[in-house]
């Protein structure tokens, strides 16, 4: 899936005197605080992180005394979803009008009808709702199905995703993983020297790396921006 990287970032945090006598403590406290947060700093929401090293000398900063900083440097997991991407979610809730998916257990999306292209279409029998292609009729989308999606857009704020399902190599994950086939594979064919063909799947993964190599104080982004 993609959205996901990982920041190397050189980090100074901020200490009240008072918690002076368990340092380590108060950094793993302040880090937390930044988790399942959007963050504008990294652009993208902190999911984990892990403290590589500690700088054992701290200074009082001129301006936020009686704070003192203390430098240290952590690999941050960063979830950051841009328009064009693809992620996947499990489906929660299907209706004629949307689709509403839960990504990496706490990222809400919904995908409206219009997002959703006509090779689907929406059937309801004996309570169970569920999108059905036309042209394959085992590639269809039901509550429970985890499915691949398109992003438009992120509400920052509230960390909702707007989806789509009309670029075509995207629908449910085990079709297009499985008997569809995936768009972003590759089959290749070698003979074997008993006259039997093999075939391998070469995958093609993308992914992206953000560094943070300046040191930032850490602060939490209000900010509410939607990229369209």
């Amino acid at each position: 899936m993609e959205g996901l990287s990982v920041s190397d970032a050189n980090l100074v945090v901020y200490i009240h005197p008072s918690q002076s006598k368990n340092v380590s403590q108060a950094i793993l406290r302040e880090l937390s605080s930044l988790l399942f947060k959007y963050n504008e700093t990294f652009d993208g929401v902190v999911l984990a992180y892990a403290v590589n090293s500690l700088d054992k000398q701290a200074r009082i900063l001129s301006g936020v005394h009686p704070y003192f900083g203390v430098r240290l440097k952590a690999n941050l997991l960063l979830f950051s979803p841009k328009p064009n991407m693809l992620l996947e979610g499990k489906v929660v809730k299907l209706m004629r009008e949307s689709i509403h998916v839960i990504v990496l257990g706490f990222s809400s999306a919904v995908i409206v009808d219009e997002d959703i292209r006509d090779e689907f279409k929406y059937k309801s029998k004996r309570g169970e709702a569920k999108y059905v292609s036309r042209s394959h009729k085992r590639h269809a989308i039901k509550v429970g199905t985890t499915i691949r999606f398109s992003v438009k857009s992120l509400d920052e704020e509230i960390l909702h995703i707007s989806g789509s399902l009309i670029p075509a190599h995207t629908g449910s994950v085990s079709w297009l993983d499985g008997d569809g086939g995936n768009p972003t594979t590759e089959s290749k064919k070698r003979k074997q020297p008993d006259g039997e063909t093999e075939v391998q799947e070469l995958g093609i993964a993308g992914g992206d790396t953000c560094s943070v190599n300046n040191d930032q104080k850490i602060k939490k982004s209000k900010k509410r921006r939607n990229a369209e």
